[in-house]
């Protein structure tokens, strides 16, 4: 990756960390702090606060990502690191739940997700794009990771407010990233693989296949948001940890379930058996979700209830993004992308809802078998998902190119023996291949990537 694009990848992905960073550090304490505010006591509030920053960015991602076409990727992203610095400021300053749950909805509002990931793609070639791309979600993972032992330490320092002060200043980093550190593009223009059509919802929203996972992110982030209302407490009561030292029970935790993770991914994606391994993590998840419900009320029954959710949310939140690539259109991954981070949004919004309403109304144990009923329906729906093609997205550069041409180097890519889809776009000057595993990184790999570099100088 040359200099310039590896500037624009590190760079962008650290305005995910940055933003993502304050969003995270709250989740294992909130709950907790929140009996500070005036009605802080009301677990339906607590889950409300929560939620709102699922319902705003789910509201607001994909209107964002198609604003930046029109007005301008970094102008965009100014005015969203804005409202994101707004809320935090309303949150920090807050005496009572609902002002705070006011703060956290003008938080999610700041929903820059699709504009950074649009300005990335205009910064990056087709064929580093996927590169680019896994740098972000890596950056999202271990700043996930990160939260989960800094927040409860940080928080004994600072309070919940200056964990939202924390956010404000975080953002307004990223708003100096931006303008002095992020390359302005040459040009900006729509990317099918990394932006949403409004042409292409329609079909991606009727495809079962991605619906499926779909409503697998969506009960993922559920789970995690009711877990984080009830966990934080039934820690403190079966142990002698304050809230300030959860961090000593996650850290291990953490450690442990992402060395067991990577194998798992190794195995689904080397060799062809994704589905498998991504059945066998969402079944992990089912019993992860009764084992909460039957032992909360035993310290090292949440030990081990959270060892196997961990072990099991990181080998899906890392196989779902792999599972949509591999799944959608070529031609869609973009919108594909956008709904399915939309679909995660809402499960923040409908988990911090549920788990609120469900821990006050009834018992923690209710709120683990809500999640488990939401695990079940995802594992049937999982035994009856298409198996994933066992692919890798390559893509090219064409320059400027008719319609006809499109569809003739559509054609004549797609008969090649070691392709599985192929589409050219005209508009973007952009051939998008998926290329089958078995020859994917062989000895063949070059002499087939001039194969098909040939067949692009000829049509």
């Amino acid at each position: 990756m040359p200099q310039s694009e590896l500037r624009a990848s590190v760079s962008l992905a650290s305005i995910y960390g940055l933003r993502m960073l304050g969003m995270f550090l709250i989740l294992p304490i909130f709950a907790i702090y929140a009996t500070h505010y005036q009605g802080g006591d009301n677990s339906i509030l607590v889950g409300a606060a929560l939620g709102a920053y699922g319902l705003t960015q789910a509201l607001f991602q994909l209107p964002f990502g198609m604003a930046s076409d029109k007005f301008g990727r970094k102008n965009v992203i100014y005015i969203g690191l804005a409202m994101l610095i707004i809320g935090s400021i309303v949150a920090a300053l807050a005496t009572d739940i609902t002002t705070v749950i006011i703060g956290r909805a003008m938080q999610g509002a700041g929903a820059v997700s699709a504009a950074v990931t649009a300005l990335l793609a205009d910064l990056t070639r087709e064929e580093n794009r996927t590169k680019a791309m896994a740098m972000i979600g890596a950056t999202i993972g271990v700043t996930f990771a990160i939260s989960l032992v800094l927040g409860p330490a940080l928080a004994h320092w600072t309070g919940i407010a200056g964990i939202f002060w924390l956010t404000a200043v975080l953002a307004v980093l990223a708003i100096l990233v931006i303008r002095f550190i992020v390359p302005n593009p040459i040009a900006s223009h729509f990317h099918s693989d990394a932006s949403a059509a409004p042409a292409k919802l329609k079909d991606v929203l009727k495809n079962a296949q991605l619906l499926r996972l779909n409503f697998g992110i969506f009960a993922l982030h559920a789970a995690q948001m009711a877990m984080f209302i009830v966990v934080p407490f039934a820690i403190q009561n079966t142990s002698s940890l304050d809230v300030n030292h959860h961090w000593q029970v996650y850290l291990p935790i953490l450690i442990g379930s992402f060395v067991l993770m990577i194998p798992a991914i190794i195995v689904g994606e080397k060799r062809g058996l994704l589905k498998p391994v991504f059945i066998g993590a969402v079944a992990l998840m089912l019993i992860a979700q009764l084992c909460f419900a039957g032992l909360i009320a035993s310290f090292w029954g949440i030990v081990f209830s959270l060892f196997a959710y961990f072990v099991a949310f990181n080998i899906l939140e890392a196989s779902l993004p792999s599972l949509i690539s591999k799944l959608a259109p070529a031609a869609a991954k973009g919108t594909a992308m956008g709904v399915y981070n939309t679909s995660q949004s809402l499960g923040v919004a409908a988990g911090g809802l549920a788990g609120g309403y469900l821990a006050h109304h009834y018992s923690y144990s209710i709120v683990f078998m809500f999640c488990a009923v939401l695990m079940s329906v995802w594992l049937l729906l999982s035994f009856s998902m298409k198996t994933p093609p066992a692919v890798r997205t390559k893509m090219y550069h064409l320059g400027e190119t008719s319609e006809a041409q499109a569809r003739a180097l559509s054609k004549a890519i797609s008969a090649l023996p070691y392709v599985h889809e192929a589409v050219a776009i005209a508009a973007e000057g952009m051939l998008i291949v998926k290329i089958k595993n078995q020859y994917a990184k062989s000895k063949r790999e070059i002499a087939d990537d001039q194969e098909i570099l040939a067949i692009i100088g000829s049509t």
